[in-house]
């Protein structure tokens, strides 16, 4: 799977003007399942989100996790995440999973956020969405993780 976190300080994520998901400080998350990624990756994939150290501490430094500041977490499925831009000017989408699997994968990841986490918020599986963040500091961190 691959996520892309974004350290904020307030996100939300409109459809058709209507707020579906919002959070204050926290991690906005966009996440895109692979054809190989499973349950299993993405537990992994939460608990690497969950308790990588990207907020600050006392003294400035990137020393607390999500868990540790209680920050939201808003998770927005991002199939783009996986485009494959290596030849010609538009690119492809191959390497995403197939939505039924994307959608299933992103079900049970957030699924498993709920579980584990008190403040989550989503947008919807396939929608046209608008997101809305302010990027704290800003820190933007890839991830990625395979079976």
């Amino acid at each position: 799977m691959i996520a892309l976190l974004q350290r904020v300080s307030q996100a939300r994520v409109e459809i058709a003007g209507d707020t579906v998901g919002a959070i204050g400080v926290g991690l906005l998350v966009l996440v895109c399942a692979e054809p190989t990624d499973t349950e299993a990756v993405g537990q992994k994939l939460l608990q690497k989100i969950l308790k990588l150290r990207i907020f600050a501490d006392a003294a400035g430094k990137m020393n607390r996790s999500l868990q540790d500041v209680g920050g939201g977490l808003l998770i927005v499925s991002q199939f783009t995440l996986a485009a494959d831009t290596s030849g010609g000017n538009r690119p492809g989408f191959t390497h995403a999973a197939p939505p039924a699997l994307g959608e299933a994968l992103y079900d049970a990841f957030v699924a498993a956020a709920r579980a584990a986490h008190p403040e989550v918020a989503t947008g919807r599986f396939g929608a046209d969405m608008a997101v809305h963040l302010v990027n704290d500091g800003p820190v933007t961190i890839p991830l990625r993780l395979g079976a």
